[in-house]
């Protein structure tokens, strides 16, 4: 199978929208990363992301919707979730809700499990496309399952490249790092995921608690994210053939940000690491990330990135 790339304009819509509506699957960009969209009402449809990506079935996927309407057609939306809603979406907020009996999404969507994640993306091409579809996409991170997130049409190509048909290339992503997951469990809140929204802006709206039991919602999997070279943390200095990847005052070979901006650094956190990952060295080190703020979302995926696998 070849790939064919095509700019983010009314043709290129067109024929994205054209290929789901047929059960196919389209690399799109979003404001966090690009995903790997399909019809989330097509169970044939989701069987070819998982088998693109060659993500285990157990790995739920996030529905993406064009807002809340859409996303009440699918889930229950109790009061605290439809505060988020109007706080966060459009936006980088995916909300882990109850499932209703009637909805259409594909059962391999949850991965057999009673709720539903659900998002509202702050982008005009998976908005142009969901609404050509009259229904929501599923769409995980565009790129071989584990490794690292795409964050350009180029990210997509190198480990997608000959398994689907179309990626449609919108330029890098603003965001660079994937939506904040949150179980919304009456008045509270679990943290699945940290991402684009810190969990202090959350905390203003309930009480948050961390973690979860087993694989939730995407992006809880110990080891993803992941180069295929050594990762280190936490590095002041390069050792030995390494790659060093700065953070502020740590310059290194590349930076996350030379003013130790974590916004700037979760915009460019993928960048780096496949620049890194691409770099004759034979191992990578990253400078120390304060955990605040955005700076969660980025030490997660790190984390993940280094662990064994």
């Amino acid at each position: 199978m070849s790939t064919e790339t095509v700019p983010p304009d009314t043709a290129g819509v067109l024929l994205a929208a054209a290929l789901l509506r047929t059960g196919s699957v389209v690399a799109i960009p979003t404001e966090t990363v690009y995903g790997l969209a399909a019809d989330a009402t097509n169970p044939d449809a989701i069987a070819r992301i998982y088998a693109a990506k060659g993500r285990p079935s157990f790995n739920p996927l996030i529905a993406h919707v064009s807002g809340a309407d859409m996303a009440a057609e699918h889930v229950e939306t109790p009061p605290l979730a439809r505060r988020l809603i109007d706080a966060f979406w459009p936006g980088p907020l995916t909300l882990v809700l109850p499932r209703k009996p009637e909805s259409r999404i594909a059962a391999i969507v949850t991965a057999g499990l009673p709720t539903l994640a659900v998002r509202c993306p702050d982008h005009p091409v998976p908005q142009a496309l969901i609404k050509a579809l009259g229904r929501p996409l599923a769409a995980p991170s565009a790129n071989a399952s584990g490794q690292i997130s795409a964050t350009r049409a180029e990210h997509v190509l190198k480990t997608l490249g000959g398994r689907i048909p179309l990626v449609i290339d919108g330029g890098p992503c603003k965001g660079g790092i994937e939506s904040t997951i949150v179980a919304v469990e009456g008045e509270r809140l679990r943290l699945l995921r940290p991402g684009g929204i810190p969990r202090e802006a959350l905390e203003a709206f309930a009480p948050l608690s961390l973690g979860g039991s087993g694989i939730e919602a995407p992006g809880m999997m110990e080891s993803h994210y992941a180069p295929t070279k050594p990762l280190r943390l936490e590095a002041e200095t390069a050792e030995d053939d390494e790659f060093l990847i700065g953070f502020g005052r740590v310059t290194g070979d590349i930076s996350l940000s030379p003013s130790g901006d974590p916004v700037e650094a979760a915009a460019r956190l993928f960048d780096c690491l496949h620049a890194a990952d691409a770099n004759a060295a034979r191992c990578i080190a990253v400078a120390p990330v304060p955990p605040d703020g955005l700076g969660a979302a980025i030490n997660d995926r790190l984390r993940r990135a280094a662990a064994p696998r």
